[in-house]
């Protein structure tokens, strides 16, 4: 593909979100004048039309506030109490997360669970996660007692069985040593290649637990989870999106989809609140 096109991608997401710059600005006003309602507020308590907890789970070199600079504030001006976590941390390595083990990022994320619940009162909550962040917490439902404490995943562009990162992974074997390296520096890095035994032991079975709700919202123009079709799941009760089939005109690839693009986040709600879900289309960057 030319570089140009490439290019166009983001910008035209960006077009298509326009409002996130005023939209969103409105609910974190919102947040801010209504303590109960905020983003990382433990005195929030959940309401009748929103009765769990939202925990967001950021990507792979992500954190807990810049990675979700668009969607936190989407959800608290809609009423959800929503709270979001660093996981993954490496020592001297500042704001850039999700780089340990992923199964330790799970064990991170359970403690984190059992916080919010314990402030919030409620029984379980629901979480939302890009990239790493929507395929980590399977771990968590499936061997650290989490379906017990979670009604539903969504996972924003999640890398459920792994990624090639647009064939870059196939190249480590020309490179000796280069396997190694990556597992004892960056070992959240090499768990999410394809066929690493990290995913190897989270899909074997299947890939997800009774009494949890699954959604995957995937983007055809996905750079880094490659193949995109490999984010879907498999079960009795999942839901697999492909935005572009909600928005032909939505170009948004890996980061954006998470980021700011408000036809994604508008699918979100609708997992999170299924009984009042509403068509998620091109208009919908406007709602």
């Amino acid at each position: 593909m030319l570089p140009w096109k490439r290019l166009l991608r983001p910008l035209a997401a960006l077009v298509l979100t326009a409002a996130v710059v005023t939209l969103p600005a409105a609910g974190t006003a919102q947040a801010a004048t209504a303590p109960s309602s905020g983003w990382n507020d433990y005195s929030c308590k959940p309401s009748a039309a929103h009765p769990r907890p939202v925990v967001l789970v950021h990507g792979t070199l992500g954190n807990s506030v810049d990675n979700w600079l668009g969607l936190a504030p989407y959800l608290t001006s809609r009423g959800y109490c929503v709270f979001s976590l660093d996981y993954g941390q490496l020592d001297g390595v500042p704001l850039f997360h999700g780089l340990g083990p992923i199964d330790r990022s799970a064990a991170q994320l359970s403690v984190f669970v059992d916080k919010v619940l314990a402030a919030t009162g409620a029984a379980e909550a629901d979480l939302v996660g890009h990239s790493q962040g929507g395929m980590m917490p399977r771990y968590y439902l499936k061997f650290l007692g989490g379906a017990a404490k979670v009604n539903a995943l969504v996972g924003i562009a999640p890398d459920n069985h792994g990624t090639t990162l647009s064939g870059l992974t196939n190249l480590l074997p020309y490179f000796p040593g280069a396997e190694d390296l990556l597992k004892a520096t960056t070992p959240g890095l090499a768990d999410q290649i394809v066929g690493s035994a990290f995913l190897t032991k989270l899909n074997a079975g299947g890939d997800t637990v009774p009494g949890v709700r699954y959604t995957v919202i995937a983007s055809q123009y996905d750079e880094v989870v490659t193949p995109w079709r490999s984010q879907y799941l498999s079960g009795s009760d999942v839901h697999n999106v492909l935005l572009q089939d909600l928005c032909p005109l939505d170009l948004s690839e890996h980061l954006a989809i998470g980021l700011l693009d408000r036809i994604a986040f508008h699918e979100v709600a609708n997992a999170l609140d299924p009984a009042h879900a509403t068509a998620t289309t091109c208009a919908s960057v406007f709602s």
